[in-house]
């Protein structure tokens, strides 16, 4: 598929037919991941790849708010994803690596970032993946864990505290079904690149 064809049909996807993922794709899409830029080449990221239905089910036991969704639409849509995919990222990969002898800094002030790159690059790294995924003609989501349960979740899965969760990616074979997304962008339009992009100066 032609790059500006992936980008243009890179969407989310809410709910996936019942049909398996090749694992050899989604091998593919962690290592696309991987190949994200990362400041001073950190790579403070980590996955957590879930794609047996126990760990999958786990996942949803522990993360699902029992507040939302009253009516189970989005939760029994996402629940029919065959795999799922935890992007998250270590401060202290940043923090150390920059306090390392070629980068000059004596300390693992983090006041020295003017943004939390951990945050950035593992958010590139996440876009690589939903961008494979379209690539090889399946369908994905990404959304985020409350904090509420972010606590339950490394408890399931064994994470250490020294990763954050940025969210969580939904990976399957599109359902039929799903024809386009009910949720903001279909009661909102997108915006015009002359809206959002300013040249040379910010004007009014």
């Amino acid at each position: 598929m032609e790059f500006s064809e992936v980008v243009r049909r890179r969407r989310m996807v809410r709910r996936y037919a019942d049909r398996p993922v090749d694992p050899a794709l989604v091998d593919k899409v962690l290592e696309h991941a991987t190949r994200a830029p990362s400041a001073g080449f950190s790579q403070g990221w980590a996955f957590l790849r879930l794609d047996t239905p126990v760990d999958v089910a786990r996942f949803w036991e522990v993360t699902s708010p029992a507040h939302a969704d009253p009516e189970g639409r989005w939760l029994s849509g996402m629940r029919t994803a065959p795999v799922v995919i935890v992007p998250l990222t270590s401060k202290d990969a940043y923090l150390d690596r920059y306090a390392a002898p070629d980068k000059g800094w004596t300390d693992r002030d983090e006041a020295r970032w003017p943004v939390p790159y951990w945050y950035v690059d593992a958010g590139m790294a996440t876009l690589l993946a939903l961008q494979t995924v379209v690539d090889e003609g399946l369908g994905a989501c990404f959304f985020g864990i409350t904090p509420e349960r972010v606590g339950d979740f490394r408890e399931a899965f064994g994470v250490p505290a020294s990763y954050q969760p940025l969210g969580a990616i939904t990976i399957g074979h599109r359902h039929p079904e799903d024809t386009g997304s009910s949720g903001s962008p279909a009661r909102r339009e997108r915006r015009a690149v002359a809206d959002v992009v300013h040249r040379g100066y910010w004007g009014s």
